[in-house]
């Protein structure tokens, strides 16, 4: 079944939800955005619903936030709780697809200020399981708490496909599967500039692929997650088989980064034949005592990194800027990351690896590396590194 929403879209922001809802009471099938402006509140994708921007289609969605209530089951910040509706949601579905050539605005700017208003509220929950406090107890979606919600999130969902539309500022982290399987984001562009907009974040999915996207964010471009502290270590759920390709980021934080929230594990992860400049980091490892966790198998290889601010390549287990500081001190476990065929100019550090002494990096092999770069490397707590044509030139 196609459905137009026009016919829909003058009855105000619950227009573009009424059409996804006779979709998929009809089984399922494509709902049509025409090319305008429309604005919208929040969109709750169901099985076997397709929502197609045609070219010149922008969803400009509300910065009231009373609009994203009730609450609904999310991850913030890779902790379980009930918070404000993300822009576009889904939960327990199969099937599901956004695609086209238009653009989806999410209005962070209304959120933004949060992020000075948030500190009390992140404490309670990252210290929620630790104290014994059960999720259906997490419950938040208020202006005092101030946890802004994702753009996109897919919830638990399987076969998940995003494909060529673009993307811009919305309240927090921009494209969030979460406990999903099977997802494919593919030629999305994602611009967006505002505190912790991270372009897009695995969290505890399996079966990822990212190609062919490019980033400008606000803080990491691609990072992936899966659940932070003592509350990932309940849901031990790894992130797992993540492929990105022919991805290109122009600015941001790091540009293909793992953690620092990896507390459920991160593993087979990676990344091929991508362009990175003007970001912070190229490559970035990063965490930090109190997470636990692993990471393992990563193998990134044939990457461009020009202009970065920092280091190049960084493998780092003291981590300083997380929202909340860990209770524990509980160290993660990285091992098996191989970075070939490396290539650049203009970083501030060409290679930063720095593990902890309790507990050393492991089996990291680095090759086929030629940076230019202010300061060269470092390069502490590493058991078993190798080294193989591996060049960083320092700037005069």
């Amino acid at each position: 079944m196609t459905t137009d929403a026009r016919s829909y879209l003058e009855e105000g922001q619950s227009a573009i939800q009424a059409a996804v809802d006779a979709c998929a009471q009809a089984g399922g099938g494509t709902v049509l955005i025409p090319a305008g402006e429309w604005p919208t509140g929040p969109i709750h994708l169901k099985s076997n619903i397709h929502l197609k921007l045609e070219e010149g289609a922008t969803l400009r969605f509300s910065q009231r936030f009373a609009d994203y209530l009730p609450v609904v089951f999310t991850r913030w910040e890779g902790m379980e709780c009930y918070n404000y509706s993300p822009l576009i949601y889904a939960r327990d579905c199969t099937d599901i697809s956004i695609t086209g050539k238009g653009t989806l605005i999410g209005g962070g700017q209304a959120w933004w200020h949060w992020k000075k208003l948030q500190q009390a509220a992140a404490d309670e929950l990252c210290y929620a399981q630790s104290r014994g406090i059960p999720v259906e107890e997490r419950i938040y979606g208020t202006e005092k708490a101030a946890l802004r919600p994702s753009f996109i999130q897919p919830i638990n969902c399987r076969n998940v496909l995003l494909e060529g539309f673009t993307i811009m500022d919305g309240p927090q982290w921009t494209i969030h599967p979460v406990y999903c399987e099977d997802v494919t984001v593919r030629n999305v562009t994602v611009s967006t500039h505002g505190p912790n907009t991270d372009g897009l974040n695995p969290d505890s999915c399996r079966n990822v692929l990212i190609e062919g996207c490019r980033f400008e964010t606000g803080d990491d471009c691609i990072a992936v997650n899966s659940g932070m502290n003592e509350d990932g270590w309940r849901v031990n759920r790894p992130c797992e088989n993540i492929s990105i390709r022919d991805c290109v980021m122009t600015g941001g934080h790091g540009a293909i980064v793992i953690g620092s929230g990896m507390s459920g594990g991160v593993k087979n992860v990676t990344a091929d034949h991508c362009k990175i400049r003007n970001t912070m980091q190229g490559i970035r490892l990063k965490s930090m005592r109190g997470r636990g966790g692993y990471v393992e198998n990563v193998d990134f290889h044939d990457i461009e990194i020009n202009h970065v601010s920092h280091q190049a390549i960084q493998i780092n287990m003291f981590y300083g800027s997380s929202t909340v500081v860990p209770k524990s001190a509980v160290p993660p476990i990285f091992r098996t990351v191989h970075i070939k065929n490396v290539h650049g100019a203009g970083a501030d550090t060409g290679i930063e690896i720095i593990g902890l002494p309790e507990q050393p990096l492991k089996d990291i092999s680095l090759e086929q590396i030629s940076l230019t770069a202010k300061h060269s490397m470092v390069c502490t707590d590493v058991e078993g590194i190798s080294f193989q044509d591996v060049q960083v030139s320092v700037e005069a």
